[in-house]
C-alpha cells in the first residue's frame, strides 16, 4: 500500500476521545485527544464525534495523505445490521452511529466500520499485544466499567453486539448488592470496577477520594478501608474469572484498564486466587495487557485496514 495512505481511528470513551491517523504499517503519524461531553447529553456526543472525525479527515488531506477508511469504536451494544447504538453512559438509545457517520463523511468511496471498544482493544491485544499467539483467551480491561473482548477458537466473539458484558453479571446477593446502572443488583461492575473501588471507599471513609489510584496510594500506606473495598473487589474479580475460566477455558488472560496500574498487586492476588479454586479446570496465565490506552485506537485502526484489504481483495 501507499506510504502516504492513513485510516482515521477514533476510540469514543465516556470522557475523553483518543484519535489517530494510522498507516498501513501500524505507524501512528497523528494523535490527540479530545474531551467527550458526556454531560451536555447524546446529541452533543455524537455531534463531537461527527466533527472529529471530519476534522481528522480534513487534516489528513491537508498534510497530504489519502484516507482509505475510518475506524470508529464506541462503548455499549451495536447492532451490526443497522448500525445503531445502545450505550446509557453516552445517553445513546438506538442512536444512529453508522449512518450519522456516513452522512457527514460524504464519501463513498470512504468505507466506515463502527465496532466495540473492548473489542477492539482485545482484538489489538490479539493482533500485536498480551494476546498474540492466543486462540482461547480473555482481555478484560477494568476501567469505568468492566466488559471483556473473548477470543474463543481463534476469533473474537461478538454475540450480535451483545458478548463480553461480563461486568453485568451478578455476584452479591442479598443486602450488600448494590444497584447497578443496568438496572440488576450485585453486579460485578458495582464492587470490582475502577469508578467502584473509588465510590466505595469514599461511601465508607465519608470523604471524596481522587478515583481508584488514590484509593491504591492510601491501601499501600496501610489505610483499612482501601484495604476491605480492594478485598472486596479482588474476590468477586476471582469468581468472575473462575467463571469464565470454567466455561471457556482461556489460555491467557490480559488484564488491562485503569485498575492494571497496580500491578503485581492486582496481579499477584488474581493468580493465587484462581489457581486455588481450579480444580479440573485449565489454568490460565494472568498478564498485563501491554497496549494501554492506544489499544482501542489501535484496534479501531486494524478493523479500518482490515475493510480495505477486503475490499482490495474482493
Amino acid at each position: 500500500m501507499d506510504p502516504s495512505e492513513v485510516v482515521v481511528a477514533v476510540d469514543l470513551g465516556g470522557t475523553r476521545m483518543k484519535c489517530g491517523l494510522v498507516a498501513a504499517d501500524g505507524a501512528v503519524l497523528h494523535r490527540e485527544t479530545r474531551p467527550t461531553p458526556r454531560t451536555a447529553g447524546g446529541r452533543a456526543v455524537l455531534d463531537t464525534l461527527l466533527e472529529t472525525v471530519v476534522e481528522l479527515s480534513q487534516k489528513a488531506t491537508a498534510d497530504g495523505h489519502r484516507v482509505r477508511a475510518i475506524g470508529v469504536v464506541v462503548p455499549g451494544i451495536i447492532d451490526a445490521e443497522t448500525g445503531t447504538v445502545v450505550a446509557e453512559n453516552l445517553a445513546w438509545s438506538g442512536t444512529p452511529v453508522r449512518a450519522e457517520l456516513i452522512a457527514a463523511v460524504g464519501d463513498d468511496d470512504v468505507p466506515i466500520v463502527l465496532a466495540h471498544d473492548v473489542r477492539a482493544g482485545g482484538y489489538a491485544e490479539l493482533r500485536q499485544g498480551a494476546l498474540t499467539g492466543t486462540t482461547n483467551s480473555l482481555f478484560l480491561p477494568l476501567g469505568t466499567g468492566i466488559a471483556a473482548a473473548m477470543v474463543v477458537d481463534g476469533r473474537l466473539v461478538s454475540g450480535d453486539g451483545y458478548a463480553g458484558e461480563l461486568g453485568h453479571t451478578r455476584f452479591i446477593h442479598g443486602e450488600t448488592a448494590e444497584l447497578c446502572a443496568c438496572g440488576q443488583w450485585g453486579c460485578l461492575e458495582t464492587v470490582a470496577s475502577a469508578a467502584a473501588i473509588a465510590r466505595r471507599y469514599a461511601a465508607r471513609a465519608g470523604r471524596v477520594v481522587d478515583g481508584s489510584r488514590e484509593v491504591m496510594e492510601l491501601l499501600a500506606a496501610g489505610d483499612e478501608i482501601a484495604a476491605q473495598v480492594w478485598q472486596d473487589a479482588l474476590t468477586v474479580l476471582i469468581e468472575a474469572l473462575v467463571l469464565y475460566t470454567t466455561l471457556l477455558a482461556p489460555t491467557r488472560i490480559a488484564i488491562g484498564g485503569g485498575l492494571v496500574g497496580a500491578g503485581e498487586t492486582l496481579l499477584q492476588p488474581l493468580r493465587d486466587g484462581v489457581h486455588a479454586r481450579l480444580t479440573f479446570q485449565r489454568e490460565p496465565e494472568i498478564v498485563a495487557a501491554v497496549l494501554g490506552e492506544e489499544a482501542g485506537c489501535l484496534g479501531a485502526a486494524l478493523y479500518a485496514w482490515d475493510r480495505v484489504t477486503s475490499e482490495e481483495q474482493s
